[in-house]
């Protein structure tokens, strides 16, 4: 049986997902969660959609992430978990749609523009 890979993006995290049946453990870049995410609400970020579909130690978590920091990463990681369990099980859809996990965050950092020091910061105005 070949694994299915679903794709969480976050930013400019891209995260690449393989749920298989197991005891629950995740596996970030080749590295235990603990040891990738250091902060403790990155990590909870991650068990999200388990928390809420109480499959917690029922799936076992390959990911591979590349892009964007700490935040954007476990935001990615979580939404491509979330695509997985629906794929799964298309039940949990409801509970994972209410609570915002299903759909991308579409919001990016601004460019910055020419003639300006950042996206939207002005220089000094000098009248004299």
């Amino acid at each position: 049986m070949t694994d299915k890979i679903f794709v969480g993006r976050r930013k400019n995290a891209t995260a690449r997902i393989i749920l298989r049946s197991g005891s629950g453990k995740v596996i970030v870049n080749k590295r235990e969660i603990e040891t990738y995410f250091p902060l403790k609400t990155n990590r909870d970020d991650i068990l999200l959609p388990f928390n809420i579909t109480e499959t917690l130690s029922s799936y076992d978590v390959f990911a591979n992430v590349s892009g964007g920091g700490f935040t954007g990463q476990s935001e990615a990681i979580r939404l491509g978990i979330a695509r997985a369990l629906v794929d799964i099980n298309a039940d949990f859809k409801p509970l994972l749609k209410a609570q915002g996990l299903m759909t991308r965050d579409p919001r990016m950092v601004e460019r910055k523009k020419y003639g300006q020091p950042k996206a939207r910061k002005k220089f000094q105005f000098s009248k004299r």
